[in-house]
């Protein structure tokens, strides 16, 4: 598969298989994502990687009890909504229950923190694409990464003081009926070119 062929038949996955993923394939992705370009080269980014089922239920049960507490507002965006209203029914699972979560943290006082992150997380999930692996960019613990029982687990987990979540990456066997991920690119619908000639 080359580059332009992984970009475009990237899609996210949200539907997995109960199967852990090789640590070879695991090293691959993580590979891809610390090669990722980062401001001055700076290469700052802190990559955990959860694969421990009782860590990820954690996580999930603290994710979820962090978005319960909130309440919904006017203009609020679309997909923290989602979050907030699937937390108060008592099922929500914001990693699809996939059996690798790849957390990117960063420095909180880095201007480059999310630009950084961003670039590795697309490297990661395009080289999930060519190992037939599914991906999906998780915001959740970003959106919630000044909660105190969150931010005191993922301290535990080995996130620095300095540091806070700018993104994860979910990855595992897609669910389907192939066991290769979905790769029918979408159509664009925005994403407007203005060339100046």
């Amino acid at each position: 598969m080359n580059v332009l062929d992984a970009i475009v038949s990237r899609r996210s996955t949200r539907v997995y298989k109960p199967i852990p993923v090789e640590r070879e394939k695991v090293e691959k992705i993580l590979d891809a994502g610390r090669y990722a370009p980062s401001g001055g080269n700076n290469q700052t980014a802190h990559f955990l990687v959860i694969q421990k089922k009782d860590v990820l239920e954690k996580l999930v049960t603290l994710v979820q009890e962090a978005f319960a507490k909130m309440e919904v507002c006017e203009g609020m965006y679309k997909s923290i909504r989602n979050s907030i209203l699937q937390s108060k029914t008592g099922n929500y699972v914001f990693n699809y229950r996939a059996p690798v979560l790849i957390v990117v943290a960063n420095q909180k006082d880095y201007g480059n923190n999310m630009a950084d992150t961003a670039c590795a997380i697309e490297n990661m999930m395009l080289e999930a694409n060519e190992l037939d692996l599914g991906s999906c960019w998780i915001n959740q613990l970003r959106w919630l990464n000044e909660d105190p029982s969150l931010l005191s687990y993922l301290k535990e987990l080995g996130l620095r003081e300095d540091e806070r979540v700018y993104a994860s990456v979910a990855i595992g066997y897609p669910e389907t009926p192939d066991g290769l991920p979905l790769r029918k690119p979408l159509d664009r619908k925005g994403n407007e070119v203005t060339w100046i000639l």
